[in-house]
């Protein structure tokens, strides 16, 4: 595959931390810095209280091993912060690119668990520091952004549609983008978000907001001359709304309302969808809609339903539901009109809502999608763990912060019913799991947990994707694909492991060569007490 760019054009490899470069310069100076090593990125813990999380942001950070390089301009500005580096260095900077390394990573999308490598980054030492941040800054947010969509795509029903509506609550126009093409990866199926529809192919839709109803204030203010459909002029449709307006007694409705609803549609006769909650739900914006809906379908027009932005959610869809019902010898497809929620919706409130047995067919989430509420980072980490083909380890006084040594491969083994068993670490270069065999899976830390598993599929999680200055076709990248692929993933999963509470832990294992390797390791590296 040729190479190609970022979509972001921020992404480049002046988009790091200051101290990448001088560590890179001490290495530089001390003749380490081409060393063969291996860096590895995984997560310690899953977001949101979970069991699980998507791996995102891998075409990203393709984009960016492609165009890695440091431009004149950056090597200026780096001579300013560090001036008593070497002009060599810098001479030597300037030719860095990526073509050296060699990435293996999972697949965008892959369900993934803590403490696996989600990435291995092989190369000489100081192009494994100088990819550390861009790389965890491209993982992190993807990651965090595609599981919180995966997890409420998880809560609703399967046939109710999910809008990612959240460009005016992001982190800035960056993390919006990002946001509406992770949160579509994730299991959302359109977004408010025009740019982002036009840049990554996503459905857009919307409605109207309230300022669009208050800015009507009476029928007065409604232009009725002109043709509105074939031979249907502009005033005989408004009269054609008011005359459903008497009939079925909804004169009492807010008169502004019904013309910024009228204008709506003579506008959008075809998309007509009104927000419903301006003044009242049920005694003015949905009996306004009916009426202006029932006109529409006598010139041939089918609305498509209506938005609730506040209130008792499950109550008003199902009061909204039975309105519509009622009116459906008037308006035959009124049993069809779409109810489109919203109003802060979050996880929770969609669990509460499903509990409530409401009557809603679309979800437009926006604050709690973007910005991830309920987490505000993924946790993502990078660490070297091989130099010059010998593991190193990293030890810390929480052991959830002790690096498993060496390059390792990961395996999936599942049942005859595809769903994953346990996830297994072996040494890079070790044999495989074997479908049909015993395979002995041990936990990293606890001697006595221990388990042989004999799996009915065994599936290799790392792939090479990046080798030396070429993407690897090893499978397309694209939006679609990693889109499905997540939902594969997803509905893979046992279900206990995927529930939003008090979800069953993933196992994740480690091969006996593994064990006794980090227990060596172990012990080799951590003093010995000493007490008098």
């Amino acid at each position: 595959m040729s190479a190609f760019s970022p979509f972001n054009p921020l992404v480049c490899a002046a988009l790091t931390d200051l101290y990448q470069i001088t560590t890179v310069y001490a290495q530089w100076k001390a003749g380490k810095h081409e060393q063969p090593a291996v860096f590895e990125l995984f997560f310690r813990k899953c977001p949101f209280g979970g069991e699980y999380a998507v791996f995102a942001g891998l075409q990203e950070v393709l984009g960016l091993l492609s165009t890695f390089h440091f431009s004149a301009e950056d090597i200026a500005y780096l001579r300013e912060q560090i001036p008593y580096a070497e002009d060599a260095f810098f001479d030597w900077l300037s030719t860095v690119n990526a073509d050296a390394v060699e990435v293996y990573s999972m697949r965008e999308g892959e369900i993934v668990f803590p403490r696996e490598p989600l990435m291995s980054v092989r190369g000489p030492l100081f192009l494994g520091h100088l990819l550390e941040t861009p790389i965890l800054n491209l993982v992190n947010f993807a990651s965090l952004v595609a599981t919180n969509a995966a997890r409420i795509r998880g809560v609703v029903a399967s046939g109710t549609r999910l809008i990612e509506g959240g460009l005016r609550r992001a982190q800035g126009p960056d993390g919006a983008l990002s946001a509406s093409y992770y949160a579509h990866m994730g299991g959302f199926d359109s977004t408010s978000n025009v740019l982002a529809g036009r840049m990554f192919r996503i459905p857009v839709g919307g409605t109207f907001p309230h300022a669009f109803v208050s800015s009507f204030s009476g029928l007065e203010e409604l232009s009725l001359d002109g043709e509105f459909s074939g031979k249907k002029s502009a005033r005989d449709f408004v009269d054609a709304v008011l005359r459903n307006r008497r009939l079925w007694g909804f004169e009492a409705t807010n008169s502004g309302e019904l013309a910024a609803f009228i204008a709506f549609a003579m506008a959008h006769p075809k998309r007509f969808t009104a927000l419903v909650d301006t003044y009242d739900t049920l005694r003015s914006g949905v009996p306004n809609f009916l009426c202006v809906a029932a006109a529409l379908w006598n010139l041939g027009f089918r609305s498509l339903g209506i938005r609730l932005d506040s209130g008792d959610l499950a109550y008003l869809s199902k009061e909204v539901r039975v309105m519509f019902q009622d009116k459906t010898s008037e308006i035959p497809h009124a049993e069809y009109f779409q109810i489109v929620a919203s109003n802060d919706l979050n996880e929770a409130t969609l669990l509460s809502l499903q509990a409530q047995g409401h009557a809603i067919d679309s979800f437009l989430v926006g604050t709690n999608v973007v910005t991830c509420e309920g987490q505000p980072a993924f946790g993502g980490v990078y660490k070297l763990v091989e130099i010059e083909g010998r593991p190193v380890i990293k030890l810390s006084e929480n052991l959830i912060k002790t690096t498993l040594p060496g390059a390792k491969q990961v395996y999936r083994l599942s049942n005859k019913e595809d769903t994953p068993l346990v996830d297994i670490l072996v040494p890079w270069g070790d044999p495989a799991p074997v479908a049909g065999h015993a395979f002995l899976c041990r936990h990293p830390f606890e001697e006595t947990r221990r388990m042989q598993v004999t799996p009915h599929g065994v599936r290799q999680l790392l792939e090479k994707v990046w080798d030396k200055g070429t993407i690897v076709e090893a499978r397309p990248f694209n939006l679609a694909d990693a889109r499905n692929f997540v939902k594969f993933g997803h509905t893979q999963l046992r279900e206990d492991h995927r529930r939003p509470l008090n979800p069953t832990p993933y196992k994740v294992s480690v091969s006996a060569p593994l064990y006794d390797r980090l227990h060596k390791m172990w012990q080799e590296a951590k003093p010995i007490e000493m007490i008098e």
